[in-house]
């Protein structure tokens, strides 16, 4: 459980949500793809209500019939959308200042994400976030079954011990994530899970970076 930041030594990001404002076009891209299919669009509100891990139980929430089209096929198609409207994402408020403090203040920082590994190494080099981090860490395809086994060799790879470690993240499939690899963590409702949702975590919530760089 997260008491105070000097309790921690190194700071594991999550990626899309967290840092990247990128929520909003996860929504255009799927109302896209699901008014083609004749299926019901969505808000933001409930896409944060719904979203989870591993997104092939998303997609079900919102209508997809995997017996008449195949997941790899419907979540392909997002990431290609996705992929061509990425770079109007940009960080959210307060992350330049947010990674500068906790730098100045000799934490190491890496990321911990559920995007691509080659299009994440891309995104945090355009956006000119890279050189914050010791490792940045995806997945090896686009299907978001999710970062746990990531998880165990980030943490193998940093050589830093579990309780030194803190994972910051916006969606539940954090929380977990971060019981299952046995680190401390804490959740900022400002990406793809509702604030009532992320309440149901044992894990405390600040409401957003500000806040943080406050508390630190």
């Amino acid at each position: 459980m997260f008491h105070k930041f000097t309790d921690y030594k190194h700071i594991i990001w999550d990626w899309n949500g967290t840092l990247l404002d990128d929520a909003w076009l996860c929504v255009e891209v799927m109302n896209g793809m699901l008014v083609k299919r004749g299926l019901p669009a969505v808000s933001l509100d409930f896409y944060r209500s719904v979203f989870t891990f591993p997104v092939r139980d998303y997609y079900e929430k919102l209508g997809y019939d995997f017996e008449n089209e195949p997941f790899e096929t419907v979540g392909m198609e997002f990431m290609v959308l996705y992929n061509q409207r990425q770079k109007e994402c940009k960080l959210h408020p307060a992350v330049l200042t947010v990674l500068e403090k906790f730098k100045q203040a000799g934490f190491g920082q890496s990321i911990l994400s559920a995007r691509e590994q080659n299009e994440l190494l891309a995104e945090t080099l355009v956006l000119g976030v890279n050189r914050y981090f010791d490792k940045i860490y995806g997945l090896d395809d686009h299907y978001a079954h999710g970062k746990t086994d990531v998880g165990f060799r980030l943490i193998a790879d940093l050589g830093v011990q579990a309780s030194s470690l803190l994972f910051i993240g916006d969606t539940m499939h954090d929380a977990e994530v971060a019981c299952e690899i046995g680190i401390d963590c804490l959740l900022i409702p400002n990406g793809h899970h509702s604030e009532e949702r992320l309440r149901k975590c044992k894990f405390p919530l600040f409401r957003n970076l500000n806040d943080l760089i406050a508390e630190l």
